[in-house]
């Protein structure tokens, strides 16, 4: 359930919003009500430059640059449940964004909505909420989801996040299991107020028919997840399907094992995707292996990665959303079509050092074997420098910095070289 304030609410909207909270139980007036006591409410305000330099660009559009700075606000309200043994509760989300600096010849960056005219818009705001209903340890969630599955990864990685409209379902009533199914029926995507049906992509390529992203409104998902070994191990089995374009399976193995001062990891994972129902986008073909190692001592952590596509096609996912392989970092996915893929990267945490909320990491990321269809193999790399640092005490105490730099290369797709600064203060109101 969507309430976009960029234009009126639609009347079917008024209506099922207005139903929910005629539905919810008495209760939830009461000011003693745990509704009330345990609900939370907190503001995050985020301030983002983005900046993307492209070079021997490949594909009709030949913009060399993107390049905005945007102030976003988002607001997250999450109530308790009334009493009794089925609970009844709201959740709700606000989005507002500004734009502090754009050009018609800098837009697309993502950050924000670009007009008919091709100017980036100077706001955008959104109000979505859901009714959620808890039965002992399993609730239902019903309207607007921020949802992180392995087949439709949460991307909070612009100045808002995206949301989805639908029902999910989450049941604990195992121990270490848990079980997630749901449909998603429409999409905001992270620089738009309104929604819409959902689309695809196929590797970094969305799918496109006379100019338009090819859509459906039906997502279907359900997975299970289990964790054992005293939560140092867990396995994940998981189905989903975007009605018409693909349906896909995701198999995966985490585990982490204290060795002496060391702390060793493993992250496997394997997706296998196949075209649906009315093919849409045409026969697809794609399965993916990942891996990713880690060593973890003091405040050094070393990463080893390995990934490999097979199939005619690249991975298919959701239209700009991110997935969980391990080599898919901010700006290449290394996820095109045969493609394999290596990754080295190592991170600092400087608290080790005595200096708390520092943080620091690069990677360097190796591409080949790519399925180009056109005649020659596709190579890529990429490197990232990532620098954070949150403050401690004081009067900005809470208050995150986080700069990012990156080189992408490739001799099959456009090369980047981008820079992010980005600000980021939550206060809780509640």
């Amino acid at each position: 359930m969507i309430f976009p304030l960029t234009r009126p609410c639609k009347p079917t909207h008024c209506l099922i919003y207005t139903g929910l909270l005629l539905g919810l139980p008495f209760q939830v007036l009461a000011a003693d009500s745990d509704f009330f006591k345990d609900a939370t409410a907190t503001l995050q305000a985020r301030n983002y430059y983005f900046s993307r330099d492209f070079s021997d660009i490949v594909g009709p559009n030949q913009q060399s640059k993107a390049e905005e700075w945007a102030q976003g606000f988002i607001l997250n309200f999450k109530s308790g449940y009334t009493p009794g043994p089925v609970g009844f509760g709201v959740d709700a989300i606000g989005l507002l964004g500004l734009k502090l600096d754009s050009s018609p010849d800098r837009v697309n960056t993502g950050l924000l909505p670009v007009t008919d005219e091709g100017r980036a818009a100077d706001d955008y705001s959104r109000l979505g909420a859901a009714l959620k209903v808890r039965l002992s340890k399993t609730e239902l969630k019903i309207g607007e989801q921020q949802l992180m599955l392995p087949v439709l990864y949460f991307g909070d990685i612009r100045l808002l996040p995206p949301t989805y409209q639908g029902a999910s379902i989450v049941s604990n009533e195992i121990a270490g299991l848990t079980l997630q199914a749901g449909q998603l029926r429409s999409t905001s995507l992270r620089n738009e107020a309104g929604d819409g049906e959902l689309g695809a992509m196929v590797g970094f390529v969305p799918r496109r028919q006379a100019g338009q992203l090819v859509t459906t409104d039906r997502f279907n998902y359900g997975g299970a997840d289990y964790a054992f070994n005293d939560n140092r191990t867990a396995v994940g089995a998981w189905y989903s399907q975007l009605e018409d374009l693909y349906n896909q399976r995701y198999f995966s193995l985490k585990h982490s094992e204290p060795v002496g001062d060391w702390v060793l990891g493993a992250s496997l994972g394997y997706f296998d995707s196949t075209e649906d129902g009315e093919q849409l986008i045409g026969k697809l073909d794609n399965q993916a292996a990942f891996s990713l190692l880690s060593a973890k001592y003091g405040g050094h952590t070393v990463y080893l990665g390995y990934q490999a596509m097979f199939g005619d096609d690249g991975l298919p996912r959701v239209f700009a959303n991110t997935s969980p392989l391990g080599n898919e970092v901010p700006t290449y996915a290394f996820d095109s079509a045969d493609e394999r893929s290596w990754q080295v990267r190592y991170d600092y945490d400087f608290a080790a050092m005595g200096v708390p909320g520092l943080v620091a990491g690069v990677r360097y990321l190796s591409g080949d074997n790519v399925d180009t269809g056109r005649g020659f193999e596709g190579k890529e790399w990429e490197r990232d420098l990532d620098v954070g640092y949150v403050v401690q005490s004081g009067s900005l105490k809470g208050l995150g910095v986080k700069v990012r730099n990156v080189t992408a290369r490739s001799n099959y797709r456009s090369d980047v070289d981008e820079n992010r600064l980005i600000l980021n203060y939550t206060l809780a109101l509640f």
